[in-house]
């Protein structure tokens, strides 16, 4: 029961219509970090607890099993404060600072790409300046590969390929802070 303030007439607590939207919301919001990959979730402001639980829900392919283990997360996500669901929602967001970082990446993923197949060892040797650790030969092939894809119009294999590692390598030097003021420096001159 919902009972009444005697003074002021008011409602102690939510209607069960109102607690029943918020926990589809909360549900809605489980599937759509059970569809993200861990390395999604790990740029989300996600409690380290409910990580197991994320990951046994993208494990599970059952359709049954999946929707039961779905239910569990959101039920654990509900026992999570209202700001650190808002959080989530936020980073979530088409329109959220998340989002816009990934996005980023990509575009400067496809600029590199495009740049090594257009530029060769030039665009080549900047970028290993830019990312010691990335693979010479691997990409130096690659693009040669993906230069010529284009020349036979050929599928594009190489290309998507050289795309995949770029953004690989990308990631993985955005989680180690690596090259920032040299991708400053590159999307100021496109």
């Amino acid at each position: 029961m919902r009972g009444k303030d005697p003074d002021t007439g008011e409602f102690l607590s939510p209607s069960r219509s109102q607690q029943r939207r918020d926990a589809l919301e909360v549900l809605d919001l489980a599937r759509r970090l059970s569809e993200l990959t861990p390395q999604q979730v790990a740029r989300l402001p996600v409690p380290e607890r409910l990580i197991p639980h994320i990951d046994e829900t993208r494990r599970i392919t059952s359709h049954v099993a999946h929707k039961r283990q779905l239910q569990f997360l959101a039920k654990q996500m509900r026992r999570e404060d209202d700001e650190t669901l808002e959080a989530i929602r936020d980073a979530m967001d088409a329109n959220g600072h998340a989002a816009r970082e990934e996005a980023a990446m990509l575009h400067r993923a496809e600029q590199w790409r495009d740049r090594l197949i257009a530029d060769g060892d030039a665009a080549l040797g900047e970028l290993l300046a830019a990312y010691p650790h990335a693979e010479r030969q691997h990409l130096r092939q690659l693009a040669r590969n993906a230069h010529d894809e284009r020349l036979k119009n050929k599928p594009p294999h190489a290309y998507r390929e050289l795309f995949r590692e770029l953004r690989e390598m990308l990631q993985t030097s955005e989680t180690d802070g690596e090259a920032s003021d040299v991708e400053e420096t590159f999307d100021d001159e496109t």
